[in-house]
């Protein structure tokens, strides 16, 4: 029998089939942890990308054929021959030492392709690994899972797990260039809190055995292009912030019966789908709904929820300072919205006694404006 709180999810997602957790979905958990609709569409396995299409802001969520036959392409490549190519990788660019080196491939059982016994092929694996018990430094297409919120998420890494010194790695390979050793911050931080994800699911299983978390490392090994080349190279990265991050978040999640509770009765985001998937409930009727359950919009949003443009465009309605990013936003406090901003800035508001040295703030940073604006006028 279900727990009320899971009739309440299901309930929020109406009629359409559950979209369970992967790494990308909790990713964002750690990517913007205040956002209650996002806690909510996740946990009650909605579309996300058909509600907020539907409610006027569709997603342009997705990679180019282009970029996806790019990455599949690398990826086969530092795969080939038994990982052939990564293994010259960690040993030239990472120093590592790899004399003897045993290459698995976890996506082979038998024929049978069924998530649960892939999941459980891997976990005999990388336990008689991790217990000296058994073969394996290389371990590709490992099938990884965690328990979010009583829902099952099953994590298929485009990753390798290697076991160095009793120690389990991560790798992650993405098809982004290393160019002078530096690479794109935002798409660093996207693979290592993805990474994250499946350092959480190999403690869990190992903790499960009696092996200490420690035996899995959170510092995560990426591999990508280096230059303007197609050759790889690789990184490590440290994650640990990351994992704590995600790890609370995790344990959030687990708590939604606490979100659930605040809810209206009857409350839904159901689509209605007629026979052939096309939603029947009235645009304005689904707006009604998300507007009862309170979003948390930062500009990053835009890079990984599909319900990025939708919350955009209700706190620009809100005149919310969360549309200038978390940066500005906590600089400002006790000021929520850019109206209140701006009032106080011109002396039309009363500050309170906590606003005040941030209204004082802000007129001087009026005054100043005015002045530069008087010159440059003047000089012109």
């Amino acid at each position: 029998m279900k727990a009320p709180v899971d009739n309440r999810l299901a309930a929020l997602r109406g009629s359409a089939q559950s979209r369970a957790y992967n790494a990308r979905s909790l990713a964002a958990l750690e990517n913007n942890p205040r956002c209650t609709l996002r806690a909510l569409l996740d946990a009650s396995g909605s579309d996300k990308a058909a509600i907020a299409a539907h409610a006027g802001y569709p997603s342009p969520f997705g990679q180019s054929a282009f970029a996806f036959a790019r990455g599949n392409a690398f990826e086969a490549m530092v795969k080939d021959n038994g990982c052939a190519e990564l293994l010259r990788v960690l040993r030239e660019t990472l120093k590592l030492t790899l004399p003897e080196v045993a290459y698995l491939d976890l996506n082979d059982v038998g024929g049978d392709g069924r998530r649960a016994t892939r999941r459980d092929h891997t976990a005999r694996v990388l336990l008689q690994a991790a217990q000296g018990t058994g073969e394996g430094t290389l371990f590709d297409h490992p099938m990884l899972y965690l328990q979010v919120g009583g829902q099952e998420a099953f994590l298929e890494p485009d990753l390798v797990a290697f076991r160095i010194d009793g120690r389990f790695y991560i790798v992650e390979i993405k098809s982004f260039p290393i160019i002078d050793g530096q690479a794109d911050p935002a798409q660093v931080r996207s693979a290592t809190t993805q990474a994250c994800a499946y350092i959480i699911a190999l403690r869990a299983l190992l903790e499960e055995a009696g092996i200490d978390r420690q035996a899995v490392s959170d510092t995560i090994v990426l591999v990508a292009p280096k230059d303007f080349t197609n050759r790889p190279t690789a990184a490590f990265v440290d994650a640990r912030k990351q994992v704590s991050a995600l790890t609370r978040q995790l344990a959030r999640i687990e708590r939604i019966s606490d979100l659930v509770d605040l809810l209206p009765e009857g409350l839904t985001f159901d689509l209605d789908l007629d026979k052939d998937g096309r939603p029947r409930r009235p645009a304005e009727e689904l707006a009604e709904a998300l507007e009862q359950v309170p979003a948390t919009y930062r500009p990053d949003c835009l890079n990984h929820c599909e319900m990025a443009f939708y919350c955009r465009a209700r706190a620009r309605a809100e005149a919310s300072l969360d549309v200038l990013g978390p940066v500005v936003r906590e600089q400002f406090g006790g000021i929520d919205t850019t109206t209140m901003a701006l009032g106080l800035a011109r002396g039309q508001l009363t500050p309170t006694a906590d606003q005040s040295d941030m209204a004082a703030a802000l007129r001087h940073a009026a005054r100043l404006r005015a002045e530069l604006t008087e010159a440059s006028g003047g000089a012109s």
